[in-house]
């Protein structure tokens, strides 16, 4: 009744972790979610109204996008990256996520993924029949493939078509992709088409956003949404820049669109308009200044001779491995975590690392993100006194895994 390469698939574990934390709460257990990677922020007050404005509207919308809204997105991507983007290279989705998935079905080759990597990838490209290939990733190039590996994966059978998944900052690593320019040759060289994950760029706490598509344009789709920069990841609306060249694609994109969501929801449409046309400088700068320094205060107390971590670099993201401990599996010791702590992470091997490997993904969102931010002001230093009275389960989450970590 059901088809085998479904059967063998899970929920997905950032969303399965989220349900999991909840159900334990409402048993009167206490747990810390650092699972669960959802902007802490709200979406900003002028996005809200502009909702509430066009709460009226009730049409189908173009398959493609609201064309004023796909105008604003285009003029914003275009001074993001100093490109000329038209409002036709727009697709407007029901989530990047959606989008994403619309991209696997109608692309016909190989995915390579960088281990590691976000933990819907793989599955779409199983439910899409494209076979996959992990590269694998160091912390001394940021957790990103190397231009090398890249090459040695494709001239191994130079005839496939080939779409390689680049995230950054990344989800599950927070850290920024530094070597997008040696990568963009081989890109260029081999003509592999890639997505540029950009979820996370507005969250970069390095002011200098570099994108691939800045040095390969015609090769790359650019992804973006609302989710993490606007908090508003349950309005459900993403967005793919795609290049004249990959027209052809664009199109099938659409005619997938027409037979499954056929239109994203008109007053949400209608409100993302602001979220692109609007300054929204001073929210995002106070998002990152919070997030930078909790980010950096959790890094700093978990950093050990029994903990290698990176210092996060964007998003709200970072990836600890715990040495010394005798488990079987990063699943069997996030368990553990949960069960003895009241901590719930994800296991590294929901993102591609080997299931031997004690790596884990830890999103430091557990605060109420509008109480601090009304709390600051852009020159405010968020110190341990700040993230101690606005975001008290940082700082109890952070010593329970010390804790463990120190005790078991």
């Amino acid at each position: 009744m059901i088809k085998n390469k479904i059967k063998n698939l899970d929920l997905s574990a950032t969303l399965k972790i989220n349900e999991i934390s909840k159900n334990l709460e409402k048993e009167g257990k206490t747990i810390i979610k650092f699972g669960f990677g959802q902007s802490p922020f709200p979406v900003p007050d002028k996005i809200v109204d502009e909702l509430k404005k066009n709460a009226h509207q009730k049409s189908y919308l173009p398959i493609q996008g609201l064309q004023e809204l796909r105008k604003a997105i285009s003029i914003y991507e275009s001074k993001k990256k100093n490109i000329n983007i038209s409002p036709e290279q727009v697709i407007v989705g029901p989530g990047s996520k959606e989008l994403m998935f619309l991209l696997h079905i109608s692309f016909d080759g190989d995915i390579i993924l960088p281990s590691p990597s976000w933990v819907s990838y793989k599955p779409q490209s199983i439910i899409a029949d494209n076979k996959y290939h992990w590269i694998e990733t160091f912390p001394e190039n940021n957790w990103y493939p190397s231009a090398d590996s890249i090459e040695k994966l494709v001239i191994k059978n130079k005839k496939k078509n080939y779409l390689l998944i680049l995230n950054s900052p990344n989800n599950p690593s927070g850290q920024v992709c530094k070597n997008i320019k040696s990568i963009s040759q081989i890109v260029k060289k081999y003509k592999i088409m890639v997505l540029s994950d950009e979820i996370y760029s507005e969250l970069t706490f390095d002011e200098n956003y570099e994108s691939i598509s800045n040095f390969c344009p015609e090769n790359v789709i650019i992804s973006n949404g609302l989710s993490k920069w606007c908090g508003a990841g349950g309005w459900r609306l993403g967005y793919f820049v795609i290049p004249n060249e990959l027209n052809k694609l664009k199109n099938s994109m659409k005619v997938l669109a027409s037979e499954t969501f056929s239109a994203v929801s008109a007053p949400i449409q209608y409100a993302a308009i602001s979220a692109f046309k609007d300054d929204h400088k001073d929210f995002i700068l106070k998002s990152k200044k919070i997030l930078s320094g909790i980010g950096e205060y959790v890094y700093n107390n978990l950093k050990s001779n029994n903990v290698i971590i990176s210092k996060p670099m964007g998003g709200f993201y970072l990836m600890p491995e715990f040495l010394n401990k005798t488990f079987n599996s990063s699943t069997e010791m996030c368990k553990d975590i949960l069960k003895k702590k009241g901590v719930a992470i994800l296991p590294g091997s929901d993102f591609g690392f080997s299931a031997e490997k004690m790596i884990s993904r830890l999103s430091y969102t557990d605060f109420d993100g509008k109480n601090f931010m009304s709390n600051i002001n852009l020159d405010t230093k968020v110190d341990e006194g700040l993230i101690k009275k606005y975001a008290p389960k940082i700082i109890e989450g952070t010593k329970r895994l010390k804790d463990w970590v120190e005790k078991g």
